[in-house]
């Protein structure tokens, strides 16, 4: 039996290819070059992309589980769908989905949008799957640090509404947990939805006050000057990207990320252990600098 790896060498999947590995699962990750990989020697590898449908067709033979990431891209959908159709056609029934916290209630952002129409095909195509849906990930915020650091702001326009930040390692975790789960089942479980959360939930202005505690100087909070954060993604990204990454910021400050009552003991009790916070990335950060 099987468990096929996509977006493997991401920060996310290396985390999930981990966390089997230490189980003792049987893994085989879907890779565009093998031989830059770099995944654990116990790790079969399947040469491809989710737009290749031999490859996929190829890497899809004998999996039993398929732990299904799509990155950020402007065919995000449609990568998904030729994966689901292709996982459907090759009787995989064992599937753990990473999809986004509010990808309902984000409606005009494009990769929320995108993901949620994945979970109605995943329900309406009867997949025994598990969804995860995790917050921003706290790890994101590596590409800020410097601006911290350097000029003792945060710059994320995250608003007053509250954002629950994940660590990208719990949340390699608990879709470690999951796919094991569906993988040792004796038959095909019931399709179940999982935020996941970091510990708490934090304002922009939270944030800040992190950064100063651990520092020991006066971080500001840069405030919510999403068309700002917009023209200044465009420095290093693509401009359909900027623009998704503003309408997201754009939601957080009229919504939030806020979890649901129960979430955050229902992870601590699936890992068996405290979530990492947004307060223990800081402390990592002020360490080295």
């Amino acid at each position: 039996m099987t468990i096929l790896v996509t977006g493997a060498t991401g920060t996310v999947g290396r985390n999930v290819v981990d966390q089997l590995i230490k189980r003792g699962a049987n893994v085989r990750a879907l890779v565009r070059d093998p031989s830059k990989a770099n995944l654990p020697a116990a790790v079969a590898l399947a040469e491809g992309d989710l737009l290749d449908v031999d490859a996929l067709r190829t890497a899809f033979s004998g999996v039993s589980t398929l732990f299904l990431l799509n990155a950020v891209v402007p065919d995000e959908f449609t990568q998904a769908l030729i994966a689901l159709n292709l996982a459907h056609e090759a009787g995989i029934k064992r599937i753990v989905y990473l999809s986004v916290l509010h990808s309902d209630i984000y409606v005009n952002v494009p990769h929320f949008a995108g993901k949620f129409s994945v979970e109605r095909m995943l329900e309406q195509l009867g997949f025994n799957a598990t969804i995860l849906r995790p917050a921003y990930f706290i790890n994101n915020d590596y590409s800020v640090k410097d601006v911290v650091l350097g000029h003792g702001v945060y710059p994320m326009p995250i608003g007053d509404k509250g954002i629950a930040m994940v660590d990208a390692r719990d949340l390699g975790e608990i879709a470690a947990i999951e796919l094991v789960r569906r993988e040792q089942a004796s038959e095909p479980l019931p399709l179940k939805r999982i935020n996941v959360v970091g510990p708490d939930t934090l304002t922009g202005a939270d944030v800040a006050a992190i950064w100063s505690n651990v520092l020991g100087r006066t971080i500001h909070y840069g405030g919510d000057d999403t068309a700002g954060f917009e023209q200044n993604l465009r420095n290093y990204a693509p401009s359909w990207m900027a623009l998704d990454m503003r309408l997201m910021v754009e939601r957080f400050l009229v919504v939030g990320m806020v979890p649901e009552a129960g979430d955050v003991d229902r992870l601590t009790g699936m890992l068996g252990r405290p979530l990492r916070s947004y307060r223990d990335f800081a402390a990592e950060i002020a360490v080295l600098a």
